[in-house]
Order: structure tokens, then sequence, then C-alpha cells
């Protein structure tokens, strides 16, 4: 018991704190420091995103320590972190260290146990129709990504194959990469702001892991895209086996994101054990509000008029 007690102090989210903003000064020390970061952009964003997160982490647990400021506080942590966890995925671009930092978000989120109000039926249907849309987009860029890795790994004419993975590189940055972060945004805020949770259903937790894993994949499916490039740039250059798996890559892209699809149309599995737990809380709740005792203690003793 003593250790649990004293493993659970170390975890306490204001303990995190302290070691996440030591992280951010670290991570972003090292992502500065890289001489061959491949994108200088997201090397930059990297930097002012961690100086930025040390900032608010040491900040945090000074005023989490505070009982006027701490539940403020705490609201603010808890959207930062959600927010920072897809954000460190663009990070990745230019450094691994990121790997950790999204890990370090989300205990910290998890620990500060958050609880989102429902949404209101107007501001759920815009949240939905903006998740939609950038999901049937991201679909669309996948697509087209497949369709030319296969164009540049067949065709036998130089200009058009270079041409080919020029334009694969350009959609991942430009395209793939903004859309993953907005489809995780976008379902996290109606997943949270709804009863179906990110966690209670397991076609909704399904798609939670499809998207979290597609970003891990294209960590991949960016070196080997960036590398034909380069390669192709000589008339002599062939694709060769990296050619085939960067095709193999965007398929098993495309196949996630369509079972996706079909999981959020479908709507299979059932609660998960999570889901369970707090369904049965809920109608005790219900009955132990609606009981003669509970009424008793209501203002006026409960009398209806």
């Amino acid at each position: 018991m003593l250790i649990r007690e004293r493993f659970r102090r170390r975890l306490d989210p204001r303990n995190l704190q302290v070691g996440f903003g030591i992280f951010a000064l670290l991570a972003g020390l090292l992502i500065a420091l890289r001489q061959d970061a491949p994108h200088p952009l997201f090397q930059v964003a990297g930097v002012v995103g961690y100086a930025s997160a040390a900032a608010l982490s040491f900040g945090g647990w000074f005023a989490l320590g505070r009982a006027a400021t701490a539940p403020l506080t705490r609201r603010i942590l808890i959207v930062f972190h959600l927010l920072f966890v897809p954000a460190q995925f663009l990070f990745l671009l230019a450094h691994q260290a990121p790997w950790l930092g999204m890990l370090l978000s989300t205990m910290i989120t998890v620990g500060l146990k958050p609880r989102f109000p429902r949404l209101g039926r107007t501001t759920r249907k815009v949240w939905l129709v903006l998740h939609v849309g950038l999901s049937v987009g991201w679909l669309g860029v996948a697509l087209g990504m497949l369709v030319l890795s296969i164009v540049g790994l067949t065709t036998d004419r130089h200009e058009l194959r270079h041409n080919a993975y020029v334009l694969v590189e350009t959609f991942d940055k430009a395209l793939a990469i903004p859309s993953v972060f907005l489809v995780l945004v976008t379902g996290a805020v109606i997943s949270l702001g709804t009863p179906w949770g990110l966690v209670r259903h397991r076609w909704v937790l399904t798609k939670l892991i499809i998207a979290l894993s597609l970003p891990i994949l294209a960590t991949f499916e960016g070196t080997w895209s960036e590398t034909l490039t380069e390669r192709t740039g000589d008339p002599a250059g062939e694709p060769g086996g990296t050619g085939i798996l960067l095709v193999c890559a965007l398929a098993l892209f495309v196949a996630l994101l369509w079972f996706a699809t079909i999981l959020s149309v479908f709507k299979p599995g059932g609660r998960t054990r999570w889901g369970r737990a707090s369904a049965t809380r809920a109608p005790t709740a219900s009955v132990l509000s609606a009981s003669p005792s509970a009424s008793h203690n209501r203002p006026y003793g409960g009398a209806s008029r």
C-alpha cells in the first residue's frame, strides 16, 4: 500500500507538469540542435511548441497548488494537452522525441480526469460536419497519393515518375498532415461532447486506435516518399523496393480509412467494459435521485405543487 501511494503521488498531475516541463525544454533543445532536419518548418514549430509547453507546464505546476487558480488551470491544461497530443505528431517530422511527449500528455490528461459538457444540438452538427468533411478529404488525399505512387512505380517515363513522387511528397505535407491533426481534434470534440465517449463503445475506440496509428505509419511513408523524390531526380534512378513499400503503405492507409468509414456508418461491437460500467452507474444514480430519502433532502421537502 505504501509503495502504491508513493507511485500515485509521483504520477499526480501537478508533479507530472514538472516532468513534462523538463521534457519539453530538452525536446525543444534537441529539435533546435538537429542539423539535418528534413522539414525546417516543422523544426521551428517543434521548438516554439515545446518552449510554450514548458512555460505552461511550470506555470501550471504553480497554479495547481493554489486553491483559487486550480480549477481554471486544470481546464486549461486539459484542453492544451488534448490539442498537444496530435500537434506532437507534426513535430515527429523534425525529431523522434515527441513519442515520449505524446505519452506524457496522455498521462497528464487522464490524471486530470476531464469532464466535458454535452454539445448543444446545433454545435454538435457543426462539429460533425467538420469531422465528416475532413475525414472524407483525408480519404480522398490518401487515394490520390496511392494512385500517384502506383504511377511512379510502374511508368517507364522518367519525367512522369519523378513528378508523381514530387506530388506524393507535396500532398503529404500540404494536405495529409493537416488532415490528421484536424480529424483527430474534431473527432475528440464530438466523442467527448456526446454520450458516445472515446472508450465507451468498441467502434469509437477502434476508430481512435486507427486514427492514432496512421500518423505512426505516416512517419515511414513520408521518409520513403522523400527518398524516392531524390532518387528519381536522376533519369537512371529506379523506385526499387522503396517504391513497393510506399505503395503498400498507402494501400494500408486507404484500407484503414475505409474501415473507419464503415465503422462510423454501422457502429458495430456494442459497449466496452468502461461503457458498461458507466451505463450501470447511470440507472443507479437515477434511482437514488428519485428515492424517498433523496426527495426528503430536497428543498421544501420535495413536495410537488
